[in-house]
C-alpha cells in the first residue's frame, strides 16, 4: 500500500506541475507577451479556464501527503517553513491579481493587478524551484534551496511552450526564437517531482494502519474523476484563443 502512495503522490505532484507550472509561467512572462492591456487580456485568457482546475492537483497532492506521509509533512513544514510561507503569499498574490485586474475599468487598476500577477507566479517558481531543490539535496535550507532556484526558470519555458499552442498566431510569434514545445517541456516537469523523490526515505516518513489504506483507496478513486474532467475541460478549450476571457 506504501508503494500505491509513493506513486500516487508522484501522480499528483507532476500533474500539478505540468498544469498549473503552465499558467504560472505564462504569468511570470506576462508584460514581455501582451504589450498593452489588449494583449494582456488574450494572454490571460489562453490559460483562464485551466488555472483553478489545475490548482485542484496541488491539494490533492497536499492532502495526499498529510494523509499517507505525514513524516514527509512535518519535516518539509519543519525545515522549509520559509519557502512554504512564499509560496502561499505568491499563490494568493496571483489569484487576487487574476481575479480583480478585470473588476474596474481603469489603467492604473489593471497595472496593478497586472505586477501582482506577475510579482506572485514569481514567487511561485522560485519558492518550488527551491522546495525541489532543497529535497534533491537531503532537506533542509541551505545550498539545496539556492541551487534549486534555476529550476523556476523551467517554469517560464513551459509557459512559452504553453503560449505557442494557445494564442493567436501574431501573439505566438513573440516566442518563436525560444525553443519550447509544450509536450517536451511537460516530460521534463513531470521528470522533476519524481527526480526530487527519489531522495526521499519514504519508509520512515509513511503512515501505518488504516490512515495510510483510507487515504490511498480515496485518492485511487478521485483520480479518474479529476482526469475525465480535466480532459473534458483541456478538450474544450484545445484551441487558440480568440477574444479575452471573463478575467
Amino acid at each position: 500500500m506504501d508503494s500505491l502512495a509513493v506513486v500516487l503522490l508522484a501522480v499528483f505532484s507532476a500533474g500539478y506541475l505540468v498544469l498549473a507550472g503552465a499558467d504560472v509561467g505564462v504569468g511570470m512572462l506576462l508584460p514581455w507577451l501582451g504589450r498593452d492591456q489588449r494583449e494582456r487580456r488574450l494572454v490571460i485568457a489562453s490559460f483562464a479556464p485551466f488555472f483553478l482546475g489545475n490548482e485542484v492537483w496541488l491539494v490533492a497532492a497536499a492532502g495526499l501527503v498529510a494523509g499517507a506521509f505525514p513524516g514527509l509533512e512535518h519535516g518539509l513544514l519543519e525545515e522549509l517553513y520559509p519557502l512554504f510561507v512564499v509560496l502561499l503569499f505568491g499563490w494568493v498574490v496571483r489569484d487576487m491579481g487574476l481575479w480583480l485586474r478585470g473588476r474596474v475599468d481603469a489603467a492604473v487598476w489593471r497595472g496593478v493587478w497586472d505586477a501582482a500577477i506577475v510579482a506572485g507566479s514569481w514567487a511561485l517558481a522560485l519558492a518550488w524551484g527551491a522546495v525541489l531543490g532543497s529535497v534533491l539535496a537531503g532537506g533542509g535550507l541551505g545550498v539545496g534551496s539556492v541551487a534549486g532556484l534555476p529550476l523556476a526558470v523551467l517554469f517560464a519555458w513551459h509557459g512559452v511552450g504553453f503560449v505557442r499552442w494557445r494564442l493567436p498566431v501574431g501573439l505566438a510569434e513573440r516566442v518563436g526564437r525560444v525553443p519550447s514545445r509544450y509536450g517536451l517541456s511537460a516530460l521534463v516537469m513531470a521528470g522533476a517531482p519524481v527526480v526530487a523523490g527519489v531522495q526521499v526515505e519514504w519508509s520512515e516518513v509513511v503512515a501505518e494502519g488504516a490512515g495510510l489504506t483510507m487515504t490511498a483507496v480515496v485518492t485511487v478513486v478521485v483520480l479518474p474523476l479529476l482526469l475525465a474532467s480535466q480532459a473534458l475541460v483541456w478538450w474544450t478549450f484545445r484551441g487558440r484563443v480568440e477574444s479575452p476571457s471573463y478575467l
